[in-house]
């Protein structure tokens, strides 16, 4: 996951970079006279990798913009305080005054993103944020009778 404008900047570069990698290698192999099938089995990791970078940018894109799926768990809960903290334009520099603790803390748990974190912590962090969850609560299935 991308967490600075460092590093969408760095990835950017990154995807031109392998756009154009990726045309050479087929050039390359076309004038070996591979056929396209063979071509595509070749170059299928770097695709893949660039299809990957492609989704991390376009996904930063999005959280720059506000723009956030629905949290449906707490197993998602790490991207979106990251991706808060992104569309706020704070740095981690930033949220780790917010919070009292290093900087190297926040980048740290971003880099993790904040896999086990407590609830309170998770709590301190949209405090610091200034963010409110909402949340909307699914009925339970009604039993099904025997």
């Amino acid at each position: 996951m991308i967490r600075t404008d460092k590093e969408f900047t760095a990835m950017k570069e990154r995807l031109l970079q392998d756009e154009k990698l990726i045309k050479i290698q087929r050039e390359e192999l076309t004038k070996m006279g591979l056929t396209e099938e063979q071509i595509d089995r070749v170059i299928e990791p770097t695709i893949c990798f660039y299809e990957q970078l492609k989704e991390e940018v376009s996904y930063y894109e999005r959280i720059k913009r506000g723009e956030f799926d629905a949290l449906e768990n707490f197993l998602g809960l790490g991207k979106i305080l990251i991706g808060a903290r992104i569309a706020l334009g704070l740095s981690q520099c930033d949220l780790a005054n917010r919070l009292g603790v290093s900087e190297a803390q926040v980048s740290k748990d971003e880099r993790n993103e904040y896999h086990g974190i407590t609830v309170e912590k998770a709590q301190r962090i949209l405090d610091a944020l200034g963010i409110k969850l909402i949340s909307t609560v699914q009925p339970f299935p009604k039993k099904l009778a025997s």
